[in-house]
């Protein structure tokens, strides 16, 4: 029967061995790791850039969005300035005819 105890130097005989391996191919090995990394960020901002929001992520939105609110009174009081003046009557209805028109 064979010994079980391990032995420091065969363990360190080993990983010199498979270091010297490693050693030869580390710079094609380190072309095949920036490849693969660089393969998962392509694939990641694909994903991410292609990815819908959901039903509920709208209408979280849409509950989280403020309508903006007139008052009434300023409304009116803006309507009364307007029938009142005939310049700003004129400058609403060209714009409102032709807005590109200056």
């Amino acid at each position: 029967m064979k010994d079980n105890k391990l032995n420091v130097a065969a363990i360190r005989q080993f990983a010199n061995n498979a270091l010297g391996k490693v050693n030869r191919f580390g710079f094609l090995l380190f072309v095949v790791f920036i490849a693969v990394l660089y393969g998962f960020v392509l694939m990641q901002t694909n994903n991410l850039s292609s990815k819908e929001p959901t039903s509920l992520d709208v209408q979280n939105q849409i509950n989280a969005a403020q309508l903006p609110h007139i008052n009434q009174t300023v409304v009116n009081q803006l309507q009364s300035l307007q029938d009142n003046s005939v310049n700003v009557q004129t400058l609403f209805n060209d714009a409102r005819n032709n807005p590109f028109q200056e």
